[in-house]
């Protein structure tokens, strides 16, 4: 009877050059962390919403008689202009397929996202205080814009509620290194 046997033959693992440090293996890009489409997709509705918030509340007559919806125009102003940067930025990191996971660029995003949302959801939490203040304790929406006022407070949550994975992820992504 002719049966092949079959043989095992050990290879050796080729010698490291670095002194036995065996390089990090990187995890693969997360969607919603800068650089991928789900990141593009977030800064964009990030924009939208607080976008939305800011024209709300700017058009508006009486917004500057109340320090909270000042607050939220500035807060909304700014996260529209850190969302639209880091949009543009990962605009041109997707065309020129670049990663952008350098430990300088991620500890900028995870501080723009986290001071950034930190004031869009302090912004919008103290609006909702005046808002609920102005609507059910004075009774007097009739005479403000209540209406207004709540639309643009219900889109600075929405755009913190947005902005929230991107600090995340970032942050994640800066204490995994």
């Amino acid at each position: 009877m002719n049966v092949s046997h079959a043989s095992v033959h050990p290879v050796e693992d080729p010698p490291t050059t670095d002194g036995g440090n065996a390089p990090r293996v990187r995890m693969k890009d997360i969607q919603g962390m800068p650089g991928t489409p789900g990141g593009l997709t977030l800064r964009i509705c990030q924009l939208i919403f607080a976008v939305a918030a800011l024209c709300v509340m700017a058009t508006t007559s009486d917004f500057p008689s109340v320090t909270a919806f000042c607050f939220l125009v500035a807060a909304a102003g700014l996260q529209s202009l850190w969302s639209l940067s880091l949009a543009i930025v990962d605009i041109y990191a997707l065309l020129v397929m670049r990663s952008l996971q350098n430990n300088r660029i991620v500890s900028l995003f995870a501080v723009g996202d986290g001071i950034t949302s930190t004031l869009t959801f302090a912004a919008a939490c103290a609006s909702a205080g005046i808002t609920v203040l102005i609507d059910n304790d004075l009774q007097s929406c009739s005479q403000n814009h209540c209406v207004q006022f709540e639309y643009a407070t219900a889109m600075a949550f929405i755009s913190w509620f947005t902005a929230l994975p991107s600090f995340l992820l970032n942050f994640w992504s800066l204490a995994s290194r």
